[in-house]
């Protein structure tokens, strides 16, 4: 049998370092599932129960293994089940490569069954490279093309298989004019700003006298380097969300989250730092920023764009994170007063001590907080931690201690509900042997975390360390959004759009055979944690918490009370039991502050 268009196509992804993609079946895509067949698992095909965990999956096979992420799917509903994932890895950067059928060539523009205007619907998504292959001597640089161009811009690129093509004999491009050839492989430049630049970004910092660092996704691979600017520099360090697991808590100065989940300790660093460094991070809320004109600020990024685009930056520094923060460490000048230095950790210290007292709260009928806070100590050196979106992520990012050598993502950018469980499953692809751990509501769990527990099921068996745990916070309550009702527009929650079934999630994975286990009261948690991390098999922790512990702001603004107080007042089902519960968080932080 000739090699086919779909036969190359394989191999060529192969040839570019993929091992496994994500991705489903259909009649548009047939030709490249043969393929997939014949290749014999070089590369492998994940097939998850939909389109949309495939894609999440791919987002976060990037996220956890630096490599593209590649899916698959079908023409029409297909195709479009992967949109919601791929924006996913377009907001956060990830490289993301979709492989989609299309109908023939010959039926395009008459309305076919499942036929839909993919190079419109994707161009958005795709916008740096989506093409539709129309003859087979053009697979070659489409294929190219779009895994070059989604690794050098960190991006999600698009081909389009009509599904005719997919099955013709491969051909090479002609030798005349007009044929293309291209060639695999890409490696990242070193880039690194104009001296003068370094200078002046080095005289800023060396002026100013409480220096803050903000630090996003961008310093994945550049922690020792910016550690060692902050030494030179006493800066407290605050992380954007997808950093949190890149930089340790446990280290000198490490502030935390930042933002409307974030750390009261960061909150502070920016309200009293006269030098902001930013780096690898559009970090988008200006509240949570220094006000415009307090601090002299620099930032560090690759792609140019991102520069001075969130705050009034005075030098933009055009580089990877790395070679530039090294460049800028070799002229910095070491601050000897340690007065700075002391106030961001006695900051840093009461934080901790203030998570520990509202996690002390008592609820009914457990204070997530407790959940997550029990969990913090426990976790595996090696963990790999992946987090819904929801209330979930507000006590990921402020209870979890992260210390060295832990993994860790979220959806950042585009914060779409239903990506916990796909990430999990990824994440132990990409790393086998290692423990992993999500945290997902109950919200995005019926989204679509039920769903993807049945691919779980699937695939578990093959990894060397079987521990993966699915954490449920089980509430019945949409519960970050009635918290941005009640506080951003001052309405009571209204229970038709927010209140969630019960849905027995531990009875369910025993289902699947996994180890189902429940959180029911306070004396729970710990017991089942231990458990949890002692199984030999998956586990879905069932557990039911309290949807009126409220996640607190880092500082309370008078509008934001005002509106809180007023869905009070307009008759919210469960105003009084939240304020009595918000009132008990903030006097055990005030309390324990005092001791």
């Amino acid at each position: 049998m000739s090699v086919t268009v779909s036969d190359f196509i394989v191999s060529r992804l192969h040839e570019w370092g993929i091992e496994r993609l994500y991705g489903y079946s259909g009649d548009g895509i047939n030709g490249v599932m043969a393929a997939l067949r014949r290749a014999n698992g070089t590369p492998r095909l994940i097939q998850p129960r939909h389109e949309e965990v495939a894609a999440f999956m791919a987002c976060a096979h990037a996220k956890f293994s630096d490599q593209v992420g590649v899916c698959v799917a079908t023409s029409g509903p297909g195709a479009v089940h992967l949109l919601n994932g791929l924006y996913d890895a377009r907001k956060d950067h990830m490289p993301t490569v979709a492989i989609i059928g299309q109908q023939a060539r010959m039926s395009l523009g008459t309305d076919y069954q499942q036929e839909l205007d993919l190079m419109a619907l994707f161009k958005d998504v795709a916008s740096d490279y989506v093409q539709m292959v129309t003859t087979p001597s053009q697979a070659r640089h489409v294929i190219d093309q779009a895994m070059r161009i989604a690794i050098a811009r960190r991006t999600v690129t698009c081909v389009i298989l009509p599904n005719d093509i997919q099955d013709l004999p491969m051909e090479d491009p002609p030798m005349e004019h007009g044929a293309v050839f291209s060639g695999v492989g890409y490696r990242f430049p070193r880039v690194v700003p104009e001296s003068a630049d370094l200078d002046a970004a080095a005289e800023i910092i060396n002026q100013g006298k409480r220096v803050a660092i903000l630090a996003g996704a961008g310093v994945k691979h550049a922690v020792d380097e910016l550690l060692k600017v902050a030494e030179l520099t006493g800066a407290g360090i605050a992380k954007a969300i997808l950093a949190k697991t890149m930089i340790a808590d446990d280290l000198p100065r490490v502030t935390g989250s930042i933002g409307l989940l974030g750390t009261e300790a960061s909150d502070k660093l920016m309200k009293e730092c006269d030098t902001l460094l930013l780096v690898g991070t559009r970090f988008p809320y200006v509240e949570f920023l220094p006000e415009p004109g307090q601090a002299r600020a620099i930032q560090i990024d690759v792609v140019p764009e991102a520069l001075g685009v969130r705050y009034p930056t005075e030098v933009n520094l055009h580089g990877d994170a790395a070679p530039t923060l090294t460049a800028l460490a070799k002229r910095l000048k070491s601050k000897r007063n340690r007065k700075w230095r002391k106030q961001v950790q006695s900051w840093v210290d009461d934080w901790w001590e203030v998570t520990e007292a509202r996690s002390a709260t008592s609820a009914s009928p457990i204070n997530p907080q407790h959940v997550f806070q029990s969990l913090s100590p426990r976790l595996p050196n090696d963990v790999m931690l992946a987090c819904d979106v929801g209330s979930a992520t507000n006590w990921y990012a402020r209870h979890l201690k992260i210390r060295a050598g832990m993994l860790g993502s979220v959806s950042g950018g585009l914060a779409s509900m239903g990506n916990g469980v796909p990430y999990l499953i990824a994440a132990k692809f990409c790393h086998p042997k290692r423990p992993a751990i999500t945290m997902v509501g109950d919200g995005a769990m019926q989204m679509l975390g039920n769903n993807a527990l049945i691919t779980l099921a699937k695939y578990w068996h093959e990894w060397q360390d079987p521990r993966c745990i699915v954490l449920v916070l089980n509430n019945h309550d949409l519960s970050q959004v009635t918290w941005e009702q009640r506080v951003m527009e001052g309405d009571p929650k209204f229970d038709v759009s927010q209140e969630l079934p019960e849905f027995r999630y531990d009875e369910y994975a025993e289902l699947l055979g996994f180890k189902g286990l429940r959180m029911e009261h306070e004396d729970d948690v710990d017991r089942v944690w231990d458990e949890a991390l002692a199984a030999d098999r998956p586990v879905v922790i069932n557990a039911y918490t309290d949807p009126d512990i409220a996640p607190l702001p880092p500082h309370i603004e008078f509008e934001q009370a005002k509106s809180y107080l007023a869905s009070i007042v307009k008759g919210d089902s469960s105003g009084i039991h939240s304020a009595k519960l918000s009132a008990k968080q903030m006097g055990r932080s005030l309390f324990k502050r005092k001791k």
